[in-house]
């Protein structure tokens, strides 16, 4: 069974198709990655799949769950369980350290703060950041810092992972880096991960490579 599948997944703005019938199925443990041209619609899609944006029609299935069925709230409660978001620009909160912005989806979903904060720790010493746990983001790399980006998609243990353009703004020895890391979380737990990127070296290191050309999808 899928992990995540889509339905003919259509978004206009305004009178303008950005998203023309988006069929998509994505297994267990799959690295996935999305290119395309800018003004392509990766970023809508991107949105959609990880229940940001819904669309104008069409149906998203993410671990069995018909995810555009829910009212606001429950698609809420959903995204801050099932899903993980890595961001280009990784919106680290300036005043938390690292252990703390990491453990706060955990606390968002009401976990035990005991807890989240042994899985947090776990989680910033598994990518190598034993030592910058009580850091604040203004005093680690760039690379150190989405990597606590990482980490904090990770706190729920989500069902998939998305990342919107993740190396985009790193220099190449971190980008490089983060894609290794991308690698050794699918092999070392299974990760599903949907990347959308420019890179692409990034890209062509994945499971599978899909192309969004004028709103539709090409493997």
């Amino acid at each position: 069974m899928s992990l995540l599948q889509t339905i003919d997944i259509r978004r206009n703005y305004g009178k303008l198709p950005v998203l023309k019938g988006i069929n998509l199925s994505i297994e267990p443990g799959e690295v996935v990655s999305i290119v395309g041209a800018s003004g392509a619609g990766k970023t809508t899609l991107l949105q959609i799949l990880g229940t940001l944006d819904r669309p104008d029609s069409g149906e998203l299935q993410i671990a069995g769950q018909n995810v555009f069925g829910l009212n606001d709230r429950q698609l809420a409660q959903f995204r801050n369980e099932r899903i993980g978001f890595v961001f280009q620009f990784n919106n680290l909160l300036p005043e938390f350290t690292a252990l703390e912005n990491v453990c706060l989806p955990g606390f968002i979903v009401g976990k035990d703060e005991r807890t989240v904060r042994q899985r947090a720790t776990e989680l910033l010493e598994l990518l190598g950041l034993r030592d910058r746990v009580s850091h604040l983001p203004s005093q680690l790399s760039g690379g150190e810092q989405q990597r606590v980006a990482v980490a904090r998609a990770l706190i729920n243990q989500p069902a998939i992972v998305f990342a919107d353009e993740p190396s985009g703004n790193l220099d190449s020895h971190n980008a490089q880096e983060l894609h290794q890391l991308f690698f050794k979380l699918r092999d070392e737990f299974g990760q599903t991960l949907v990347i959308v990127t420019h890179n692409e070296q990034l890209a062509d290191l994945a499971d599978r490579k899909l192309i969004i050309r004028d709103g539709m999808m090409f493997s």
